[in-house]
């Protein structure tokens, strides 16, 4: 197995992934968009590149960054929210062509439980279920998982996580107080930063294994949600109290909708055992 990896996007989740990964005997080429961070990620024994991907071009040795490194992790969010207009899928069609003329045979690519839309009532999603996104970040982000999936110049497994959290990011910060927060019936479906990181690990070491995980027809997805299901209201009450903020209003004037997303493929194929309760 190759012990170089290339992360593209060393932001929340991929500055800690790469500082573990290194741990674990990789070396890591790891990019950012921003130059006051190309110091730190040296420091910390990270390669740094000054990479920006935009629809028609790369600006930044994007050749380099691929050179001899076998995997590729792909970890940066569409960034749709201000700019709904912008197209992520250019900028990852852009990136293919360099992965194509690169050394890469594997890409790991970050995506996201949005893909799914929450519908009532509320049903278990697992990896067969079709995709149905309803905003424009997840209907661009399946766009960008088939485009990768169907390249026939590497394989790719694509992880979808959920609600992101962890010790310095939490969803009941922004909510503390407010009033009229909708579906407090539907169920929470998050995972925490170190169980991301785990579970990426054991991919790279099981499932990227060149010597167990060769063929490029393969198309692995995988669904990663701590399994625990709370409801909403439950849930950020709790978590409200915990923290002393004041607990948010629920509207109780409609159904709830949502989704509960099962990370049994996870707990099956890779034998991981989730960490942390969310």
């Amino acid at each position: 197995m190759t012990k170089q990896i290339s992360l593209l996007g060393c932001g929340w989740l991929g500055l800690p992934l790469a500082n573990h990964l290194l741990k674990n005997g990789f070396s890591v080429k790891g990019s950012t968009t921003s130059a006051h961070k190309l110091e730190l990620l040296q420091e910390k024994g990270i390669q740094p590149y000054l990479i920006a991907l935009y629809e028609n071009t790369i600006e930044g040795d994007i050749t380099s960054f691929l050179k001899n490194s076998e995997v590729l992790v792909i970890d940066i969010p569409p960034n749709l929210r201000k700019d709904t207009s912008a197209s992520f899928v250019a900028k990852i069609q852009t990136l293919v062509t360099q992965i194509e003329k690169s050394e890469i045979k594997k890409v790991l690519f970050v995506s996201s439980t949005s893909v799914y839309r929450d519908v009532f009532p509320i049903e278990e999603i697992t990896e067969e279920t079709p995709t149905n996104p309803e905003t424009e970040s997840g209907k661009q982000l399946v766009e960008v998982e088939q485009l990768l999936l169907d390249n026939p110049h590497f394989q790719t497994i694509v992880l979808r996580f959920g609600g992101l959290i962890g010790e310095d990011r939490h969803p009941i910060k922004y909510l503390a107080g407010k009033e009229n927060v909708e579906n407090p019936d539907g169920p929470i479906n998050f995972i925490h930063q170190e169980d991301c990181i785990g579970i990426i690990l054991e991919i790279l070491e099981q499932l990227l294994d060149s010597a167990r995980s060769d063929n490029k027809t393969d198309k692995i997805i995988f669904n990663a949600v701590a399994p625990q299901h709370p409801t909403r209201e439950e849930y950020y009450h709790k978590k409200a109290k915990n923290m002393n903020l004041p607990l948010p209003i629920f509207a109780k004037n409609t159904a709830s909708k949502g989704k509960i997303i099962s990370s049994a493929k996870i707990e099956t194929v890779l034998s991981y055992i989730f960490k942390k309760e969310v």
